[in-house]
């Protein structure tokens, strides 16, 4: 528990009777406050700053010491040296800081960086702040001793700036490679944008969509990359980012459900996109051979030359990425001068080889004619865009190996967003310098005859007659070659340069990117089967399982040889991750967790959802059997990891609106008024550790799962320090084990000096706002017979308080269930019934984690009746005074649940001998209207009857050592003996109470008469009365009542109405 505690923030006065100038009476108060602290040795200072401090300020401002110290304060203030000898205060980064920044010794540490890190970090290693009790501990040692134990203090530690230091002496050891942002993001994502299609694809999309529709397809992709791209930013930006990229991003924002299933598509749609440029390499190399020679044929050629090459790629990859980097540079620079070189060629005046095939150098009338969309061969706006979209997938490069750069903080966001700009810029420059017509035969003898009609032909106005494009192929122009850039170019070799370095590049970083990713998830372990991937060798962990896998993979699509296939096959998986990338964002803003806290502001939640919904639109409309498709694998995906629940705890926003919601509706039903319709038992189960007493827990369980509260509920009694110590050590574990065994209940538990006030702190302090318990679920106290006399009285006290404490209830019920208990061996010291258990050991996970040994056979059975399913019998309800129905609602529950659904239920009530017939019509005619089903209904007319005998026998010696017997003894003797053992039954009262006796008796030899072979027995408690009958008269009831029967819950409701007829 947090304490807060608002106040006035004081500076310290000076000490010895140091005045403050111009200081009010207040003021001198609280230097007569501060001396009785030094006196305490209990001051808490403020000091210099050991610059810009006069002399002035000195005097005002002296430093607090604790005797025996002031030399080492002097030595400082005179010499202002740093050593052991002579501390200075506003140093943090020496040992001794701890020790002597407030004058005095203590355990109190100052924020440091290194108390906040996570186990295991990469970074610098985790350090424990001492806990609220150590100090307290500590301190009172301290004021009792003058010498001190420093090696116990947590300040003898290393400083964050030594460990940095020794961090990256590491890093120079192993050699340990970290990119900055130009070198990791910049580079990686301009090379994966400008990939195959800013040179064999882009002049075909313009062809096909015209340079208007063609700016408008770079722009509506640079609007889903960029608002991606500000998404990826805020999230990279709200702590530290490991490896993983999308996948690592997605999973610490949303959870293991949406980062595992899109964290495997992601890194499938990598590997793919690996293929992808590697065709397009191979189709630009086959376009080379085409005029010399062909191996197969252009398929095949394809095929082999795609083979040679991603092995090839393997073969860097593996060799590590500081390999890879700088082969990314130098492909950079090669595809810079690339660019450059084809707007050098626009400007170049042509020659008739290249008018023959289309180009002209900037014409109005050529980018007029280019302007307007001229789709062919089915294609459309959208299949064009499908074709396009890959080419703007590469956004992600630098946040993909996200492990690697030296702060993933400040370079994903610079790096990525300078990428989106510099390559948008570009392909639409690219786009709008379209200088090639559509069409062209490449022959330079076709020319325009004079007198011929042109038709408003761009061509045939500059003197080409390129009209047998219409009704037959050409092989040149923006619709038919591949190569346009090529030709325009002022030196062709170098486009080609530029195509090889543009794919070969991207096809680098995929092949990176997606093995990165895959190894983060195997790591996670979110899916089991996976952690063979996990594995990294080398200085730099690389995962060389992973690129043998992407391998396989991207050489099974490379065998498709057709890139327009390959290309949409993979926008869609893109598009996923980009959607749920943009989801994360919107939902962590949206769940307002205090935890988001993004460096990154430039960044609005709104737009993070339209960008989300808007990758799901596009996905649609590029191919909505494939984006079908996606969502199916991704929402199996999804589910098959809910299922499986990975160990993990990220402190996801799934999390935290998790927790606004169940905040928003719990404040919501405070204004709902209580309606006796929607009554359901919500209960408090004093099971102790929910493990001791697995029937009680599984019964409760039944009837309250998916329809009410349940908390099982443990009372600590004994020393108040050692019981809060083991409560709050065994919480967490019995919750787990609530979780782990399927039981939707809480845990709660509570010390206290008897259990007796135990149940009174949980009765008035359980649940929240409406959700607040109506009902006690407790056990039978089996050994009140041989307990202690106090243990009896905190048994039977819950029971007569219980209408005191539920009356700030609207509903307050009792329900009293007779079944096994697993309890350890009994303690010598403390409560250690039934229901006050505290387990020994945190090792008990399950009934069969116990030794066999310690229970008998049959104990075991019936400690676990209530989780096998119930055959074909009954559930027999004794309801035999009407308490509000919860008698009648509780079995019925029961038989709508799984387990109990072949049981009927049978009513047994009293009744008149001469009325048997009328009466069953009264209770079938109530039941009706209350539409609970009923297999029989029968009237027993002799409860009242005195019982046998040997039954009332039994019960005389049940409680004969409980008795009084006052009459039989003087009235000085009586007294006295009353005085001492008050909790017996004495005279009076047996005589009093012995109708009522006889019934208890008389009920049980009819509950077995009629009720024997019944699953369950459902009975009307008797009423515990204060001051009226004693403690151990009523456990007699108890006793007599459930003797020799099947399992029975002893129920007695408020008498409040729990059932209706109304509608």
């Amino acid at each position: 528990m947090q304490i807060l505690h608002l106040g006035q923030k004081i500076s310290c006065p000076a000490e010895d009777g140091a005045s403050l100038e111009g200081s009010s009476t207040a003021g001198r108060d609280l230097v007569s406050l501060h001396s009785q602290k030094h006196a305490l040795g209990a001051c808490s200072v403020c000091f210099e700053q050991d610059t810009g401090l006069n002399k002035e300020a000195h005097n005002r401002l002296r430093i607090s010491y604790r005797p025996g110290k002031r030399e080492l304060y002097d030595n400082f203030l005179q010499n202002g040296e740093k050593t052991e000898a002579s501390l200075h205060p506003c140093d943090t980064h020496n040992k001794m800081y701890y020790l002597q920044t407030f004058g005095h010794n203590t355990m109190d540490p100052v924020p440091k960086i290194d108390y906040y890190r996570n186990t295991g970090s990469v970074s610098g290693n985790k350090l424990n702040r001492p806990s609220l009790l150590e100090i307290h501990e500590q301190l009172a040692k301290v004021s009792e001793k003058e010498t001190f134990d420093f090696s116990l203090l947590a300040n003898g530690e290393s400083t964050a700036g030594e460990e940095t230091a020794a961090s990256k002496e590491e890093e120079k050891k192993t050699g340990l490679v970290k990119f900055g942002w130009v070198k990791g993001v910049l580079v990686r994502c301009m090379l994966n944008i400008w990939g195959v299609m800013l040179f064999i694809r882009l002049s075909w999309i313009v062809g096909q969509a015209g340079i208007g529709l063609g700016v408008i397809i770079i722009l509506l992709a640079t609007m889903v990359t960029s608002i991606t791209g500000l998404s990826t930013s805020a999230i990279a930006t709200n702590g530290f980012v490991r490896g993983g990229g999308a996948y690592y991003l997605i999973s610490r924002s949303l959870g293991p459900e949406f980062g595992g299933s899109i964290g495997l598509i992601f890194a499938f749609a990598n590997a793919v996109a690996v293929a992808m440029y590697v065709v397009g390499f191979a189709e630009t190399v086959v376009e080379l051979l085409k005029s010399d020679s062909i191996m197969v044929d252009e398929s095949n050629d394809i095929r082999i030359i795609g083979t040679i090459t991603v092995v090839c790629l393997l073969g860097i990859s593996v060799a590590g990425m500081e390999w890879e980097a700088k082969a990314q540079v130098i492909l950079l620079i090669v595809l810079l001068i690339a660019i450059a070189n084809f707007f050098i060629g626009t400007v170049i005046p042509t020659n008739n080889e290249k008018k023959a095939r289309g180009f002209f150098n900037y014409q109005a009338s050529i980018f007029a004619e280019n302007f307007g969309p001229d789709f062919r061969s089915g294609e459309g706006f959208f299949s064009v865009f499908a074709i396009f979209f890959p080419a703007a997938t590469g956004i992600l490069a630098g946040a993909n190996i996200s492990g690697d750069l030296e702060d993933p903080q400040g370079a994903i966001p610079k790096g990525t967003m300078l990428a989106i700009l510099i390559t948008t810029v570009a392909y639409i420059a690219v786009a709008v310098s379209s200088c090639v017509v559509r069409d062209a035969t490449g022959n330079i003898n076709d020319t325009v005859i004079p007198g011929m009609s042109c038709n408003g032909s761009s061509a045939c106005n500059l003197g080409y007659d390129f009209s047998r494009c219409r009704s037959q192929p050409c092989d040149y122009g923006l619709m038919n070659n591949f190569q346009v850039m090529s030709m325009v170019s002022g030196f062709g070799p170098l486009i080609t340069a530029g195509i090889f370095s543009a794919t070969l590049s991207s096809a680098l970083a995929s092949l990176v990117s997606a093995p990165k990713v895959f190894q983060a998830l195997c790591k996670d372990n979110v899916y089991k089967g996976l952690h063979f991937f996990a594995k990294g060798y080398g200085k730099n962990n690389e995962p060389i399982r992973g690129y043998v896998l992407t391998f396989v993979i991207a050489m099974a699509f490379i065998l498709i040889a057709q890139l327009n296939t390959i290309a949409p096959i993979i926008s869609n998986f893109f598009l996923a991750s980009y959607a749920l990338i943009n989801f994360s964002c919107f939902h962590a803003s949206y769940a307002k967790s205090p935890g988001w806290r993004p460096a990154f502001r430039y960044y609005n939640m709104w737009i993070s959802l339209f960008g989300a919904l808007l990758c799901c639109g596009v996905m649609f409309v590029i191919n909505w059997w494939a984006a079908l498709i996606t969502y199916v694998i991704e929402l199996f995906l999804y589910i098959y990891v809910t299922y499986k629940k990975p160990e993990v705890n990220w402190g996801s926003s799934t999390q935290a609106l998790c927790y606004i919601k169940a905040l928003d509706s719990a404040l919501a039903l405070t204004t709902v008024e209580d309606h006796v319709k929607n009554f359901r038992p919500q209960c408090i189960a004093l099971t102790g550790a929910p493990m001791i007493r697995p029937a009680l827990l599984d019964i409760t369980h039944t009837f309250t799962k998916n329809n009410g509260l349940c908390i099982c509920c443990e009372v600590y009694t004994g020393p108040r320090k050692l019981c809060v110590k083991e409560m709050n050590s065994g919480m967490a574990k019995k919750q787990a084990w609530l979780t782990k065994n399927k039981r939707k209940a809480f845990y709660a538990a509570v010390a206290a000096d008897s259990f007796r006030d135990g149940v009174k702190s949980l009765l008035q302090a359980s649940g929240l706002g409406r959700m607040k318990p109506n009902t006690l679920v407790i056990g039978f106290k089996k050994d009140w017979r041989n307990a202690a006399v106090t243990q009896v009285e905190n048994y039977h006290h819950p029971l007569f308080l219980l209408p005191l404490f539920w009356s700030i209830s609207t509903q307050n019920s009792t329900i009293i269930g007779r079944e096994a208990v697993l309890k350890p061996q009994a303690s010598k010291d403390g409560i250690r019934d039934a229901v006050s258990q505290r387990v020994e050991k945190s090792t008990i996970n399950t009934v069969q984690s116990m030794h066999m040994g310690e229970f008998n056979q049959k104990l075991l059975e019936a400690s676990t009746q209530f989780k096998k399913k119930q055959g074909k019998g009954t559930i027999d309800i004794w309801w035999l005074f009407d308490d509000g129905g919860l008698t009648i609602l509780i079995p019925y529950i029961l038989t709508i649940r799984k387990k109990w659904k072949n049981c009927k239920l049978r009513i047994f009530t009293g009744g008149k001998v001469n009325r048997i017939e009328e009466e069953k019509l009264v209770m079938a005619s109530l039941l009706s209207k209350f539409r609970i089903k009923f297999a029989d209904i029968n009237i027993i007319c002799d409860i009242n009857m005195k019982p046998n005998k040997e039954s009332w026998k039994f019960f005389e010696e049940m409680i004969e050592p409980y008795r009084l017997r006052e009459s039989c003894k003087d009235i000085t003797t009586a007294e006295k003996l009353k005085r001492e053992t008050p909790w017996k039954i004495t005279d009076a009262e047996l005589e009093a109470f012995k109708e009522k006796s006889y019934r208890q008796v008389r009920l049980n030899e009819l509950l077995q008469e009629h009720s024997r072979a019944a699953n369950l027995i459902v009975l009307s408690l008797p009423v515990a009365r204060k001051g009226v009958v004693s403690d151990y008269l009523y456990m007699a009831w108890l006793e007599i009542l459930s003797k020799n029967l099947p399992p029975v819950l002893m129920v007695r409701g408020n008498h409040k109405n729990v059932l209706t007829f109304y509608s």
